[in-house]
Order: structure tokens, then sequence, then C-alpha cells
């Protein structure tokens, strides 16, 4: 498992005991026939959103399971990972138009990188678009290829999907993060939730000090409202829309507004949105628009507790992790109907959802002018997550996926 970034302690499963009690055994007993399997997980970054988040934790725990797993990424330059973030907003429904010689160029580096990676193992999962153009290179009876999709494929571009659907076809299984998302393909698909992993520095209990020096540091005034969007810069995220949201709440509350994240080594885009945003707030003392680093997960983890109120007003979300970052922080969560994120909020259960600026800023009004809702809405949301969305749960599945291939 050479080449993954962890933090400082080892990802084992013994750390999970407190916490998961005996499922943790049942995880060890589901993966007993598999020990000794090769496994290969292919993405196109290490650094930045919630596939590499998720791979950073999932990788060791299914090699603490006696399985033997590796992790590789797509290599690019800008022009291609322009080509695959216009595929990405193609996919998830936006008329973006197609960089010049757009197929040829994914085609280009798909060839270059089928000739650099070593792709040879007993179960490769391959992750979006990006690399999904590697089963081309698959040896005839060579293993179980996965096709794991993390975007909103909803209502995907004809041209870009009509592209990759030959590629997506010849695997022998797909995987998606809800039942939206399933196209018409002749292979079997799977429904993978996305994951947490409770024990990580974003997630884990903090000193409450340690949260108050967070927001010392980036001056954020602990003792009125605090309106928090965690995610990358990115236009489906829709911060210009957060703050349009953010201010219509101000009309009746003294609050500020927090933005937060950074960007992915495979998105071009991001340096433009995160411009637009600050320009957006720069006449306002109260919106802290933060670019932090990948290796911020402790300040993140910091800003979400603190939160009032935490937002999530995406336009299109295959999920969005930092939504059941939030709810497992107990943080009441008003945010956008799309994608996979009612999975986790269940309107007036575990959150609230919107349609809207407009309903957006209701939303936060009604929590804020009832303080004892949000604080239950939190609770519930909290269980929410730990009956569905950990790391564990994500690590069982593929463990099953894995058995299933194996006796195909």
């Amino acid at each position: 498992m050479t080449g993954i970034e962890l933090e400082n302690e080892a990802v084992t499963l013994d750390r999970y005991v407190p916490l998961l009690g005996a499922e943790v055994e049942e995880l060890r007993a589901l993966a007993a026939p598999l020990k000794g399997r090769r496994v290969l997980m292919v993405n196109s970054t290490r650094l930045g959103g919630g596939v590499a988040e998720m791979l950073n934790r999932i990788v060791p725990l299914l090699g603490d399971l006696g399985l033997c797993p590796r992790w590789e990424t797509m290599a690019g330059d800008r022009e291609f990972f322009e080509v695959t973030k216009a595929f990405h907003n193609a996919l998830q429904g936006a008329p973006v138009p197609l960089p010049a010689g757009a197929f040829d160029i994914f085609r280009a580096w798909t060839a270059s990188n089928l000739a650099r990676l070593d792709l040879d193992s007993e179960e490769v999962v391959i992750h979006d678009p990006q690399p999904a153009g590697l089963i081309g290179g698959r040896r005839q009876s060579a293993g179980h290829w996965t096709w794991r999709c993390h975007i909103d494929l909803s209502r995907p571009s004809a041209e870009v999907w009509q592209f990759l659907e030959p590629w997506i076809s010849q695997y022998d299984a797909s995987i998606f993060s809800s039942p939206e998302f399933a196209q018409r393909l002749p292979i079997p698909q799977y429904l993978f939730y996305p994951s947490i992993d409770p024990l990580s520095e974003k997630n884990r209990p903090l000193d409450p000090a340690f949260v108050q020096s967070v927001l010392e540091r980036f001056e954020i005034d602990r003792r009125r409202p605090i309106l928090t969007q965690i995610s990358r810069f990115d236009r489906w995220k829709d911060p210009l829309g957060v703050v349009r949201a953010y201010r219509l709440v101000k009309r009746y509350f003294d609050c500020q507004l927090v933005l937060a994240g950074g960007g992915a080594d495979d998105d071009p885009e991001g340096a433009a949105v995160l411009e637009q945003t600050r320009h957006e707030a720069a006449a306002d003392p109260d919106i802290h628009v933060l670019e932090l680093p990948a290796s911020s997960p402790l300040e993140v983890n910091a800003l979400q507790r603190a939160s009032t109120v935490v937002l999530q007003k995406s336009l299109r979300e295959g999920f969005g992790l930092t939504v059941a970052e939030a709810l497992w922080k107990k943080r009441p969560v008003v945010a956008s109907a799309v994608g996979g994120i009612p999975t986790q909020v269940i309107h007036k259960r575990t959150g609230l959802l919107a349609h809207s600026v407009e309903g957006t800023a209701y939303q936060v009004r009604y929590l804020l002018s009832h303080p004892e809702i949000a604080a239950r809405l939190g609770e519930m949301g909290h269980e929410h997550v730990r009956e569905q969305f950990l790391i564990t749960g994500n690590v069982k599945r593929y463990l099953t996926l894995f058995l299933l291939q194996r006796k195909a």
C-alpha cells in the first residue's frame, strides 16, 4: 500500500471495536474467504474530494482484513483534466461545450495510462469517468472489473454518455450512489452509499478549546449564529447561491457565513469559482471565505462542530459526504433536495430540504427560531449516519461484492 497518505494513526479495524462492537468481527468473518485476494482501486486524484477521502480509509481496512489492496491514480495534464471536468459537468446535466478534440484527448491519455499502470488484480474497481476507458486494456478473463460512479448521472449529456457507455458496458458490474443514477446497461448495477470514517481527523471528537482556537484564528464570533458550508469551490456546490441565502437570513438574524473548502488536483475550475466567491463576499466582514488545504481536516471538523446550521446548497450532487459529516456531529442541516442528499437528509426527520435560494433561507430562519427542533434533528441525523453511512458499512459492501464475483 505504498504511496497512500494516511493520518498518523494506523487505520485498523481494532480501532472501531469500541464504536461498532460485534460488527467488526462480522467483517472479519466475511473477509476470511477473500484472504490474499488482490484488489486494485483506480481514481483520478489522491487529494481533494470525497472519493480520495474514502479510498484513503477503505484501502488500508481491506489490507487489515487480509486482502492485498493497491491504489493507483490516473495521470494527465491540465488539458486532460479540463476535458474530464467538462465530462463531469455534462454527465450531471450542464449544457457545457466540450473542449476541442475532447474525445481524442481522452483516448490518448487512456492509452498513456494503460502503458503506465499495472492493472493485474483479481478485483479491479475503477472510480468515475476519468479512468473509465482503462477497461480497454483488460486481458481476456483477467479478474473482475467494476465501474464505481460517484456523480449524479440522472440526466447525463447524451453526447458524453454515448461516448463512455461502450466502455462502461464492458465492465462486469457497476455501482451507483442512488437508484436515480442507474442507466440502461447490460451489466449488473449495485447501490453503494458513500461513507465517512468516524475516527478520522475530520470526524473524531475534538477538545472544545481547540474548536475555539480555530474560530479565533479565522476571526469568527461564536456569540452569534454561524452558518457554514464546507465544500470544494465548485459551481455545482453553488457558493454564490449560499451567499444570497445568507443575505436573506441576515435581514432577520445577526449571523455569520463560513464558506470553507479547497480544490482537487483533477478540477481546473476551482480557482475561478473561489475568486468569484471572494468577489461576491468582499463587502461583508461577516462572510468568511476560507481556502483550506487538504491537510486541514481538524480545522474542517472544528468549523462543522462550531456551526449553528450547516448548509449544502448543491445544484447537483452525487452524494455529498459533507452532509454526513455534519449529521455525525449532530449539527442541524439544510440542504438541497438533489442527488444523494435526500438519502441522508430525510425532511423534517434528520434535517431540512430546500429547492431554491429563498427556500434555503426560509429553512435556516426556521431552525434559528426553533433551536429545540434543530437539536432534535441533529440527534436523529447522527443516528441515521451511524446506521447507514459509516466506512465499515462501505467495506462490508465491497467484501460482499467480491464474494459474489468470486463465486460467479
